[in-house]
């Protein structure tokens, strides 16, 4: 019984991240707000999203998503807002342009670089074996074979 309630708390606790004074009137809006939510770090917990997360930070972040939203802002503009004061970090998935193209290009250059390389030395290693097999005389072959059979 014991496990299934840390079972329960473990995969319910992010629901309860947001606390009930948070949730805006509005339905539209608190979806809204959600899903900005959703796109947006934890900044102290770093790869969890301020809804899910229960660092007084994030729950000072979801009320400023909240009320940005509640003024009237775009989700563009709120968007806006929380990277211009916390910087792109803050993006969950930053966006592929600029400086930030170059780690997001990274990653596969560096897989076909490896591949290439991998494919490059197998073919190297496979010329090597056939030129030293090939440069043996037949003395040594038959001094080889003379060996292996012992």
């Amino acid at each position: 019984m014991r496990r299934l309630a840390l079972i329960l708390c473990v995969v319910a606790a992010p629901l309860w991240a947001v606390q009930p004074d948070e949730i805006l009137d509005d339905p539209a809006l608190e979806a809204r707000a959600r899903a900005l939510s959703e796109e947006l770090r934890c900044l102290v917990c770093r790869n969890e999203s301020f809804d899910d997360s229960y660092a007084p930070l994030a729950r000072d972040l979801r009320l400023l998503v909240r009320e940005r939203l509640v003024a009237g802002d775009s989700d563009a503009e709120v968007m806006e807002f929380v990277v211009a004061r916390f910087g792109e970090y803050v993006l969950l998935k930053p966006q592929a342009t600029g400086a930030n193209l170059i780690l997001w290009l990274a990653g596969p250059l560096m897989l076909l670089c490896g591949v290439g390389l991998g494919l490059n030395y197998l073919r190297r290693r496979a010329g090597s074996e056939a030129v030293a097999e090939a440069a043996l005389s037949d003395e040594e072959k038959s001094r080889l074979k003379q060996i292996l059979d012992d």
